[in-house]
């Protein structure tokens, strides 16, 4: 029987995935995500990716709009946006199976030059629902069959990662994805601030410095950044580190104050302010909180 893209997904990640569910590959970009359970509510800073949920439901929100999808559905997501996630259909018998692919700006920017020339605008919603596309399921079931040949993953996985980009380009999905490929558009201007806001989060980052990054005016760069990723730079940076934050506290233990300081907050009172306001909980209550929901799922 011809396996299907479901069935080596459910294999692969039942042997690779780690305690939290995920199971990176080693194609960059690429990865599977498993949950027995429904989940809590999950804030992050979303990279532009499609996610194909195979099993299970999930509903993603992102301001006041907000997407429920399952097994059949591809989310997309063409910019550095702030979402909150939750899975709402999983169980031991029937766990959430998706398989995440990171968007190539590169990728899409040489196959855009390469395929028909459609006009496109800024004005697509970076986030949006849609029934997968067969030739992407095919695409994305050859890279997971290629996981089981390591040999042969340096010589094949850019191939298909880029027929991938290919069908996404071509499908219902196109016009959305191509305005990442701009050649110094808007998209890509503001992706190198962003890429620099990612790694430097937890330092003090003058918008001027920002701004430069993108080969913008500081004026210009404020606007077409709050466009893009629907916060202003300031608070981009913020959500990163409260993110990171959560994420010390829950995954290695960290004090309030410990994850405070290596964010790059240097008061504790106001971090704690910062942090109930995005997660609802002080900090120390959500991290006893999911630690408690955390026991009780397992």
């Amino acid at each position: 029987m011809t396996e299907t893209l479901l069935q080596a997904v459910r294999r692969y990640v039942d042997t690779h995935a780690d305690p939290a569910g995920l199971a990176h590959t080693p194609i960059a970009g690429l990865t599977t995500i498993r949950s027995t359970t429904p989940s809590g509510l999950l804030h992050a800073i979303s990279r532009p990716l499609v996610c194909l949920v195979l099993q299970g439901r999930k509903q993603v929100a992102m301001g006041t709009q907000s997407f429920s999808f399952g097994a059949g559905d591809s989310l997309l997501i063409t910019a550095d946006v702030p979402i909150v996630s939750q899975i709402t259909r999983a169980s031991a018998e029937a766990p959430y199976l998706s398989l995440v692919v990171e968007l190539d700006p590169a990728v899409i920017a040489e196959l855009a030059l390469q395929g028909k020339d459609e006009a496109t605008s800024d004005r697509h919603a970076p986030v949006r629902v849609d029934p997968t596309d067969a030739e992407v399921a095919d695409a994305a079931l050859r890279l997971m069959r290629l996981l089981d040949r390591p040999a042969a993953i340096p010589v094949l996985h850019a191939p298909l990662l880029r027929e991938l980009h290919y069908w996404l380009l071509e499908g219902r999905h196109g016009a959305a994805i191509r305005r990442l490929g701009w050649p110094d558009g808007h998209a890509q201007r503001v992706g190198r601030a962003v890429a620099v806001l990612r790694e430097r989060f937890a330092s003090v980052l003058a918008v001027e410095e920002l701004a430069a990054v993108a080969g913008m005016s500081p004026s210009s760069f404020h606007q077409h950044f709050r466009a893009q990723t629907s916060l202003s730079p300031v608070q981009f940076q913020k959500q990163l580190r409260l993110i990171e934050a959560r994420r010390l506290m829950m995954a290695e233990g960290r004090t309030a104050s410990s994850a405070a300081f290596a964010v790059g907050y240097e008061s504790v009172p106001q971090f704690t302010r910062e942090y109930g306001r995005m997660f609802g909980l002080p900090p120390a209550t959500d991290a006893q909180a999911t630690r408690q929901w955390a026991d009780a799922a397992a």
